[in-house]
């Protein structure tokens, strides 16, 4: 009887969460219900509210919420070396935070995750992707990217992160039907710049705040590609792969050198790293024929990474990997390359398409 509350509390949540879990992944109507007037409303309030304060609140959020799970698991500790005066203490501790990981759940779904169960950039772009995966067609795509490399590295400038930013949302104003373009949209840099080096993260998005955060150590050179990435999760976009897309979508249809740029390089990357795995001699034949600007540009990459390179860079990409694999994204952190067949594919149908405008489900 002393816990009959909370009991009911958390059987009511569990009966939620199951709803959720069997609802949304079989019932589209649902998800385009949840999108129109839950998510894209949601995600309008949160921006325009706090993007006015030039701090992150989400890393601040997740610096409080970490310095209290602390606590909170050493209270346990200490309830579990005195159990025998502290029972009824660690059972009713141990009910509280069940509830409370139930709660935030649920508003992580309601806040953004219900976007997971939309239909990929792929589908409804009606994409091509057959013969994408083979050796043949990546080869060909590596290619097509170290040309406009090559075409695009002389116009490329530098920019500042707050222009990037800038331009990043004037373009998904422009060319995208982002239904938080007007007002969802806005990327900080990260109080965690240095400590996402370690862990080897570029950006990422806050469910709970709608915010996008940025590593703002980044070289300038990948920031329009990132930038434009954790915009498009503002946007509704849940998965890696097709944030990834609509980012190389937005950067290659921009007309500004330096999104086109990013845009190349950073799939680019992806691409050629697939290409070395399988054919290492015509990998090493297309790395040679890159311009001096973008092989400078790698040596940067490969000197950041060679810096911070760390047993817990991989412990984090990990549990990454895990949390994609639970969302939906069967191939975890892979997912992020998959993007060298989705985009080789939207190249492929890009002169066919009358408009520039790109959609979004």
């Amino acid at each position: 009887m002393r816990y009959k509350k909370k009991l009911i509390i958390l059987f009511l949540l569990i009966l939620l969460l199951t709803a959720i879990q069997y609802t949304l992944p079989y019932y589209p109507e649902i998800v385009t219900f949840y999108d129109r007037y839950v998510f894209r409303p949601f995600q309008t309030f949160r921006n325009v509210t706090i993007c006015l304060i030039p701090l992150s609140i989400g890393d601040i959020l997740y610096i409080i919420g970490g310095a209290l799970l602390l606590m909170g698991l050493a209270r346990w500790l200490y309830f579990l070396i005195t159990i025998r005066t502290h029972a009824h203490y660690l059972a009713d501790s141990f009910l509280n935070g069940v509830i409370s990981l139930a709660t935030l759940y649920i508003i992580f779904v309601l806040g953004w995750g219900g976007n997971y169960y939309k239909p990929s950039l792929t589908t409804y772009w009606d994409l091509d992707e057959r013969n994408g995966a083979y050796n043949s067609s990546l080869i060909s795509y590596d290619a097509f990217l170290v040309q406009k490399l090559n075409t695009y590295a002389p116009g490329y400038e530098p920019l500042t992160f707050r222009e990037t930013e800038r331009r990043a949302r004037e373009y998904y104003k422009e060319y995208t039907n982002s239904r938080t373009k007007l007002h969802g949209l806005n990327v900080k840099p990260s109080i965690f710049g240095f400590f996402m080096q370690h862990l080897g993260i570029q950006g990422y998005y806050n469910p709970f705040t709608g915010e996008a955060q940025v590593n703002s150590f980044l070289p300038a050179f990948m920031q329009p590609f990132v930038i434009s990435h954790e915009m498009a999760h503002q946007s509704g976009i849940a998965a890696e792969d097709d944030a990834n897309l609509l980012a190389y979508a937005l950067g290659a249809t921009s007309g500004d050198s330096s999104f086109n740029y990013s845009a190349y390089l950073n799939v680019w990357l992806y691409t050629h790293a697939r290409v070395r795995a399988v054919d290492t001699h015509m990998a090493n034949i297309f790395r040679k024929q890159l311009n001096p600007i973008t092989k400078s540009h790698l040596d940067t990459l490969r000197a950041i990474r060679r810096k911070f390179d760390s047993d817990v860079n991989d412990y984090s990409s990990y549990l990454y990997d895990e949390y994609l694999k639970l969302h939906n994204q069967k191939e975890g952190i892979e997912t992020y390359d998959k993007v060298s067949i989705s985009a080789w594919a939207w190249e492929r149908q890009r002169d066919s398409v009358t408009t520039k405008l790109l959609r979004l489900p």
